[in-house]
């Protein structure tokens, strides 16, 4: 209907180059996905892993909700926490947010 407009030579030129740029494209986007969302947000997964598997009794904590204790025991999937003298509180292993420096709850 509008071919008079667009010469048909010109339009198969732009479908014909059109792919290649398309493929770029879209391995340019799974670039910029891999470097800036998925390889960060692992590497962090994979250190909060460890940091989980490596505490002890004994170790300042602050969970994911801000309350900080001291562990007094550990087990496979949760940990006690001393938020006070006499009172502890058993969380799961995956609220700890950090394990905090030795004598950080006196300071505080």
């Amino acid at each position: 209907m509008l071919d008079f407009f667009i010469s048909p030579a010109h339009a198969q030129e732009a479908a014909a180059g059109g792919g290649i740029a398309q493929i770029v494209m879209l391995v340019g986007f799974v670039a910029i996905f891999y470097f800036l969302l998925w390889r960060p947000q692992s590497k962090r997964a994979k250190q909060h892993k460890q940091l989980i598997s490596n505490l002890e009794k004994g170790d300042e904590i602050v969970i994911g909700g801000g309350l900080v204790g001291r562990v007094t025991k550990v087990s496979d999937e949760f940990l006690s926490m001393e938020v006070a003298d006499g009172t502890e509180v058993n969380v799961q292993k995956n609220a700890v947010a950090a394990v905090l420096p030795k004598g950080t709850i006196k300071s505080i």
